[in-house]
C-alpha cells in the first residue's frame, strides 16, 4: 500500500479522510480524484512520487472514509472554497495540483480563486459540466437513484473498464467495493448542481492561471469526454493514444512521470 498515513479532518459539517505518502517535509502534491474513486485512484501513482514529494490525496466529500451531510453544498465556487480550508487545515500555503474527473471542478474552482496558491496544475480527463450518457442518467430525480440502486459489480465494472480498457480488473472491483451509499448520493448530488454549465468560466481560469504552469494529461480512447474538452484550459496538452478516462489506472508510471516533470521543472522554495 502506498500511503502510509491518514487521518480525517473537520471542514465545516464534512469530515475530510485524508491520505498521505512521503516525507512529511517534502515537497508537497496534492491529488484529488473523480467519480466513482476515492484516494485509492492514485495508489500506483504515489508509490512512484512518494520518494521524492509528499503526497496528499483526500477522498472527496461523501466519497471514501470522507462523510459529508446530505445536503453538502458542491456550487462551483464552494468547491474551491473546500479546497482553501482543506489546505488551510493542513497548514499548506501552496501547492502542486493534480486534478481528475469530478475534481478537476474542484480544482478549476480552486485555482480561479487562489491562483498564487497553485504552483503547477496537472489536470486529467475531465468535464466539469459532463453531459455523457451516465451523468444524464445520474442528473435525472428517480431515475438517477435507481440506477445507482441496480447498479451490478458487473455493470460497474464494465463501465470502468469500458472507459479505460488497460485498467486493473483489481482496482476495479476495488472501486466497485467503495463506492457505497454515501458516495452514490454525493455523486447524484454532485452532477444535478453541476448539470448547467457557467458561462465564461474557461476564460475565467485561463486569465487567472495564466502565471501558472499547467499541462493537461488527456487519455484519447475515454468515451465519456470529447476530446475537445482538452483544450478547454489554455494549456499544453499530451494526448495518450492507448489510454482512456483513467490514465493514472493504466499507466501510472506514465501518470507520475508527467506530474513530476512539471513539478521539478517549476520546484521552488517558498516555504
Amino acid at each position: 500500500m502506498s500511503f502510509a498515513r491518514e487521518r480525517a479532518i473537520e471542514i465545516g459539517r464534512a469530515s475530510i479522510h485524508v491520505a498521505e505518502a512521503g516525507d512529511p517535509g517534502a515537497h508537497p502534491i496534492v491529488l484529488v480524484h473523480g467519480n466513482p474513486d476515492s484516494h485509492h485512484v492514485w495508489t500506483d501513482v504515489v508509490a512512484r512520487l512518494a520518494p521524492r514529494f509528499r503526497c496528499i490525496a483526500p477522498d472527496l466529500p461523501g466519497f471514501g472514509a470522507s462523510r459529508a451531510p446530505r445536503d453538502v453544498d458542491f456550487a462551483f465556487e464552494r468547491q474551491g472554497e473546500l479546497v482553501a480550508e482543506l489546505l488551510d487545515a493542513l497548514a499548506l500555503d501552496r501547492v502542486d495540483l493534480v486534478v481528475h474527473d469530478i475534481g478537476a471542478a474542484f480544482g478549476v474552482a480552486f485555482a480561479t480563486a487562489n491562483a498564487a496558491r497553485v504552483r503547477t496544475l496537472t489536470i486529467f480527463n475531465t468535464s466539469l459540466f459532463p453531459h455523457h450518457f451516465w451523468a444524464r442518467v445520474w442528473q435525472t430525480r428517480g431515475l438517477g437513484e435507481l440506477a445507482m440502486m441496480l447498479g451490478t459489480r458487473r455493470l460497474f465494472v464494465g463501465q470502468l473498464r469500458r472507459g479505460s480498457p488497460r485498467m486493473p480488473r483489481a482496482y476495479a472491483d476495488h472501486a466497485y467495493d467503495t463506492f457505497g451509499r454515501d458516495a452514490k448520493r454525493a455523486a447524484l448530488r454532485w452532477y444535478r448542481t453541476m448539470r448547467r454549465e457557467l458561462d465564461g468560466w474557461d476564460a475565467r481560469f485561463r486569465d487567472a492561471t495564466a502565471a501558472v504552469p499547467t499541462q493537461v494529461v488527456w487519455g484519447d480512447l475515454d468515451p465519456f469526454v470529447p476530446i475537445a474538452n482538452a483544450d478547454r484550459f489554455g494549456a499544453p496538452v499530451r494526448h495518450v493514444a492507448d489510454c482512456g478516462h483513467w490514465v493514472m489506472a493504466e499507466d501510472p508510471a506514465l501518470a507520475a512521470d508527467a506530474i513530476a516533470a512539471l513539478v521539478q521543472s517549476n520546484k521552488r522554495s517558498d516555504r
